[in-house]
């Protein structure tokens, strides 16, 4: 391993992020994009300070210390949530920690630095009136809109994200048990039930899908497809939800994600186990799925109000 290289180590370790910890491509962009603006930070502001003939490709980092990483961070607090912080540093942090694995420096500099206190924002989600609406409201009969009303019928039935349900596949539902299999973060799979309606939503969209395209259930490859005939995008996913909820006139900005902070806020609101939701979500800390629950305050503070003899 060439150990003088900030530019190699980075391309070293984002092989390994692939290959050995199973990272998806979204995941690995997302670290590299991270640590190539921390490099260039570096580079910018403190290599290029030491040596005028210093370049990615020739930085050392050994040379890379706890002082260097704060400055970014005071950087970063310019123009980032606090969100956004957190997780730049943890993936300075895991580069890091990588670097001391393989001897390329002895100890992490972003060992003693402290991750910024999150600010804990209550998830968008829709209520339930809303969410039917905007279900109801996709009844075009051509294939796209039998395409459509299958995929958010699917997110909103089962909660998973939406590049879990553009990576998913034919054979990953079994429309006899109501089950989809998804494959998560890490590449994890878990089994997930789906309702009634979406399953006759995914079924009436693969008879069009027959009749139109030739392409039948017993075929297995992408489930949800674009006019090229090819896997559905993430962004397309995003980008129909966005016409689809403005047609409908629901007042705020809907991504895909706020499927899944519906599905888990009306899940709990009906009396489900907070445990079951995060098996369900996919969720590794309960403390992540508990979130959920201070949406429901408006419906707490209704019921104390109510009940309470001396409020």
């Amino acid at each position: 391993m060439d150990t003088t290289s900030i530019e190699a180590l980075i391309k070293s370790f984002m092989e390994s992020l692939s290959s050995e910890k199973g990272y998806s491509a979204n995941t690995c962009r997302a670290y590299e994009h991270d640590l190539r603006e921390f490099s260039d930070f570096i580079i910018k502001n403190y290599m290029s300070a030491r040596s005028t003939h210093k370049s990615a490709a020739e930085s050392n980092a050994s040379q890379m210390d706890g002082l260097m990483i704060r400055g970014f961070l005071g950087y970063l607090y310019k123009k980032n949530h606090k969100a956004t912080i957190a997780r730049k540093l943890s993936a300075i942090r895991t580069f890091f920690n990588y670097l001391v694995k393989h001897g390329v420096i002895q100890d992490n500099p972003a060992d003693l630095i402290h991750t910024p206190k999150q600010d804990q924002g209550i998830p968008t989600y829709l209520p339930v009136d809303d969410m039917f609406r905007l279900l109801d409201s996709i009844h075009e009969k051509t294939l796209p809109g039998f395409r459509n009303r299958a995929i958010f019928e699917t997110m909103y039935s089962t909660g998973i994200r939406v590049s879990e349900l553009a990576g998913m596949d034919s054979f990953d539902v079994d429309v006899n048990q109501c089950i989809v299999r998804v494959r998560g973060k890490g590449n994890k799979e878990r089994i997930v039930p789906v309702g009634k309606k979406a399953v006759r939503a995914i079924l009436d969209y693969r008879e069009k899908l027959y009749a139109e395209k030739g392409v039948g259930v017993d075929q297995n490859g992408p489930l949800f497809l674009n006019r090229n005939g090819t896997r559905l995008s993430t962004r397309s996913i995003a980008r129909i939800l966005d016409n689809l909820a403005k047609a409908c006139g629901i007042p705020m900005p809907i991504s895909p994600h706020a499927f899944r902070h519906s599905f888990a806020t009306h899940m709990l609101d009906a009396g489900a186990d907070l445990r079951a939701v995060q098996e369900l979500l996919g969720h590794k800390s309960l403390s992540t799925t508990q979130r959920y629950t201070h949406v429901s305050i408006d419906k707490l503070m209704q019921i104390y109000d109510k009940s309470h003899p001396r409020r």
